[in-house]
């Protein structure tokens, strides 16, 4: 006998009987893989072949993956080790295996196609539906299809910049730790060790979500503070504000667990809904109470908005500059730079352009993971210098 722990596998008459007896049952319909009939060969070894009753159980706690098949296994096997021939049964269609493809909820009924034309297979029209739904705006969806990005929006995690911070942690290159070096020589009697090493920790750099609520923006703003939510989720350090005709902070109800609470919560606090903006006056407001103090100091801030300022840009464009000498970088997310020929025309967009890092789309789930990718760069070089580049085509 085989020592406990290791592999017994049974005689080759055994795996021939037990490969041909396979052969029949897949004839009967049963989907039985490779990786059974091994199964059931190393079931052979361990029980012994010379029953029927271990032949049996081995057989049927291996090679039967649903119910329907211990049916089949049963007539099989009655009929190979019995010597009768086996009565004709009729065959059962194995059913293919697709691979799951996510669904757009209502794509059952665009009234596009007609029941006599020939329809393509299932998984490839899922997955062009899908890839569709990727790049339409978000504001010429209905209801069901700004639920399904929206929830693929949820999913998106921004994961970087990284930064280095003050705290030294153990690390296999690096410069010499003396302290860990000493304990270890000590631990050696006083005999010369290993030389341990350590280097400066890594951290998430704070980011900060502005999202302009007001009525211009109302199409996109319930998905850019679903983004926003998966951000809170990921990064605990990170801020989330709206801006309109007042600033308010929703930190808090973002950091809810749910996205479908966490927006609820959000709208709830937010009492300017669809108002106007006043986007230099709300900035100022949130450097003077949050940004100067430390939130903007360092972060990534994101500021989304299609530039429409109530009133005079110029104090926008101040209060930008200023935005410019805390935060690290500075991403404008404009739901229209998504469209052809988009050229930045409005008076707060003009303002801010000479003081933002990167100008980028936020009106599809295509442009969504673009924003997801912006933001994950450890190093943004490729940031710089892209305002005078926007600046060219204003």
């Amino acid at each position: 006998m085989d020592r406990p722990g290791t592999h017994t596998t049974a005689d080759d008459d055994a795996v021939g009987a037990v490969v041909e007896f396979a052969g029949r049952l897949r004839a009967a319909g049963a989907r039985v893989p490779p990786t059974r009939v091994h199964a059931m060969i190393r079931a052979l070894g361990e029980l012994g072949a010379d029953s029927l009753a271990s032949v049996y159980w081995s057989g049927r706690l291996t090679l039967c993956a649903s119910p329907e098949d211990i049916d089949r296994f049963d007539h099989v096997f009655a009929a190979y080790f019995s010597g009768r021939p086996e009565r004709p049964r009729p065959r059962v269609a194995v059913e293919p295996s697709y691979q799951l493809v996510a669904r757009p909820a209502d794509t059952a009924g665009n009234g596009d196609q007609h029941d006599d034309e020939p329809q393509p297979p299932e998984q490839l029209a899922t997955a062009s539906r899908l890839e569709v739904l990727r790049h339409r705006d978000v504001a010429e969806l209905g209801v069901a299809e700004r639920a399904e990005v929206q929830r693929f929006v949820s999913l998106l995690v921004p994961a970087g910049p990284q930064r280095l911070t003050h705290r030294l942690r153990a690390s296999p290159s690096g410069t010499v730790d003396p302290r860990r070096t000493v304990r270890t020589m000590l631990r050696h009697g006083g005999e010369p060790a290993e030389l341990l090493h350590r280097r400066r920790a890594r951290r998430y750099r704070r980011l900060v979500f502005i999202i302009d609520v007001s009525g211009s923006m109302a199409p996109y703003a319930d998905t850019l503070l679903r983004f926003a939510h998966a951000a809170c989720q990921a990064r605990p350090g990170t801020e989330a504000f709206t801006v309109g005709t007042r600033l308010t902070r929703v930190t808090r109800e973002l950091r809810m667990r749910e996205p479908g609470l966490a927006l609820a919560a959000a709208s709830a606090a937010i009492p300017d809904w669809r108002g106007g903006t006043r986007l230099g006056a709300e900035l100022k407001e949130f450097l003077d109470r949050w940004g100067q103090r430390g939130s903007a100091r360092g972060a990534v801030v994101v500021i989304a908005s299609d530039g429409w300022e109530r009133g005079d840009p110029a104090p926008l464009g101040e209060q930008m500059a200023r935005l410019r000498r805390f935060a690290r970088h500075i991403v404008w997310v404009n739901p229209h730079r998504g469209r052809a020929g988009f050229v930045p025309r409005t008076g707060g967009m003009l303002a801010a352009i000479p003081h933002i890092d990167r100008l980028v789309a936020g009106h599809s789930l295509a442009a969504m993971e673009e924003l997801a990718r912006t933001l994950g760069k450890n190093e943004p070089q490729h940031l710089a210098g892209l305002s005078g580049r926007v600046m060219d085509h204003a």
